[in-house]
């Protein structure tokens, strides 16, 4: 299902034929260590990078990129509702999630926005070649032992209608019931998210009225539960 990381590729490309790649991460080592690893292809450069949404789409405005790398998690707008404004302005632009987030989370979330693949960050550097190649060819690209559970998972929840509760939530509260579930506390959320506490604080709100609590705690419990669950087996 996966194309190759070693497979054959050009022994070389003039820059002009290269397949252009914006990547869009606000960690900056992160964000250049992707590019160095981009740049090694001989086909593939970046001809972008961006640490947020507007810049985001400004850059992709601007420079046409071949295809975007996005990470989920972005200051402002979440990496999710950014492939849904790319795919609204260029309906055919082949777009690639990297995440620190386990793909049960958002793998299908990313899909049914209109991303082709999503990759863990754990895994970008066996993987993210491959990814890259299989997304520019308008293919799907998710790891191998994740795909039959997703393709499991979106059949299921179309035959019986039936999906689950946080199936409610928005992708940015869905983001941060996950953190709340491994232990963080809401200043703790705000400063991995890039957030301001009250910002948190007013997702914590919305969650725990979609969701039905009757109190925080009952909402934590209730998160440190459900990320037990999603985690792979």
């Amino acid at each position: 299902m996966h194309s190759n990381p070693t497979a054959e590729s050009p022994a070389s490309a003039p820059e002009l034929q290269k397949k252009q790649i914006l990547v869009v991460d606000d960690h900056p080592i992160f964000r250049h260590g992707l590019a160095d690893l981009i740049q090694s292809q001989p086909d593939l450069v970046v001809c972008g990078h961006a640490d947020s949404a507007p810049t985001a789409l400004e850059q992709m405005r601007r420079l046409k990129p071949d295809m975007a790398i996005l990470d989920v998690s972005l200051r402002g707008t979440n990496g999710i509702e950014l492939v849904k404004l790319m795919k609204a302005e260029v309906p055919r632009l082949p777009i690639l999630v990297l995440s620190v987030h386990d793909e049960s989370l958002y793998a299908l979330r990313a899909l049914k926005a209109g991303a082709l693949g999503y990759i863990m960050k754990a895994e970008a550097g066996q993987h993210v070649i491959a990814g890259i190649r299989r997304v520019l060819e308008g293919k799907i690209f998710v790891s191998p032992k994740f795909s039959e559970q997703l393709i499991f998972k979106a059949i299921h929840s179309i035959e019986t209608g039936d999906g689950s509760p946080v199936d409610q939530l928005s992708d940015r509260e869905l983001e941060v019931l996950e953190l709340l579930g491994k232990g963080h506390n809401t200043r703790s959320v705000a400063r991995l998210l890039n957030l301001s506490v009250k910002t948190i604080e007013t997702h914590r709100a919305h969650i725990k009225e979609k969701l039905g609590f009757k109190d925080a705690s009952e909402m934590v419990r209730f998160a440190i539960d459900w990320v037990s669950q999603q985690e792979p087996s």
